[in-house]
């Protein structure tokens, strides 16, 4: 059954920033863009790049390794690079917890 864990502090993810957490032994992109909190998994399917370090911009994350392309809210790939998107999980702010479903 999925269920919602803290993953980080709001205050640790100001408007613009993105960080790595590691949650349930997954790595997790975590992106605040515009006041909104998205979720990712971390990895680049095409070489494993590293997404917390890619470039974020016009919903998407940049991967910072070869230059392809997910949708911060789907996951989905939008580059011929990478053969699939990742996982994108739902994120909810409870109070100053960014908290994710696993």
């Amino acid at each position: 059954m999925s269920r919602f864990l803290k993953a980080a502090s709001l205050s640790d993810l100001p408007p613009g920033a993105a960080t790595l957490v590691e949650i349930e032994g997954k790595e997790v992109a975590l992106f605040n863009q515009g006041g909104t909190v998205y979720a990712l998994d971390n990895t680049c399917p095409h070489a494993g790049g590293p997404l917390a370090e890619g470039t974020v911009g016009e919903g998407k994350v940049e991967c910072p390794w070869h230059g392809a392309c997910f949708d911060l809210k789907t996951g989905a790939s939008s580059s011929p690079l990478a053969p699939r998107g990742v996982r994108a999980y739902p994120v909810r702010v409870n109070g100053a917890d960014v908290e994710i479903e696993l």
